[in-house]
Order: C-alpha cells, then sequence, then structure tokens
C-alpha cells in the first residue's frame, strides 16, 4: 500500500514550457519567464498522484524526476523507497576512458 510518492524537480532542465504547472497547478508554479519550481518538499499524496505523474510524463525535457513510493513501516512511520541511479564510476588507464560502448 503506498502513501502517494515522491519527485524533484531539476530547474537546470527546465525549458519554461509550463505543462506541469497546467497539469499540477498546486506542485508547480511559474516564475515570470515562465520556468518551474516545485511548491513543497515533493511529497505528493495519493489522490494528487494522477495530476502530477500526467505532469511528469508530459514534460517535454523531463525535468521532473520520479524517486519513489512512500510506504509505511511496521512501526506506523512512512519511509520513502528512494533509489536514484549512482553516478558512473569509469574505469581510465591514462587519461583514457574505458566503457562498454561498442562502435
Amino acid at each position: 500500500m503506498s502513501d502517494g510518492l515522491r519527485i524533484r524537480l531539476d530547474r537546470t532542465m527546465c525549458d519554461g514550457f509550463g505543462i506541469c504547472a497546467k497539469h499540477a497547478p498546486e506542485y508547480f508554479s511559474l516564475d515570470d519567464w515562465g520556468y518551474a519550481s516545485l511548491i513543497g518538499d515533493g511529497t505528493v499524496p495519493e489522490k494528487d498522484r494522477d495530476a502530477v505523474m500526467r505532469a511528469l510524463l508530459d514534460c517535454p525535457v523531463h525535468a521532473i524526476i520520479y524517486l519513489g513510493e512512500h510506504r509505511p513501516s511496521v512501526d506506523g512511520a512512512t519511509h520513502a523507497d528512494v533509489h536514484e541511479s549512482p553516478e558512473p564510476d569509469p574505469q581510465t588507464i591514462g587519461n583514457e576512458a574505458i566503457s562498454e560502448f561498442i562502435r
């Protein structure tokens, strides 16, 4: 059973389309130039999930990041299941990066 979801807004990616504020104005505000800001701490209750997910999915630059679901624990406290991808740690030989990419 989920108590809602958590999101984050990467303002450096925002291009000011304003779609997020159209779908979920309770969670996104626009500045004078049309760039979005997240209202609150990114916690979205289940009742607002559909509107916020629509904003997330419709963002053309993917500036809204899904962090996971809130799930109640055995002790009654709410804990977030946040699983962001770790930063890549490329191996190097000298100053040449080694990757798994093959042309």
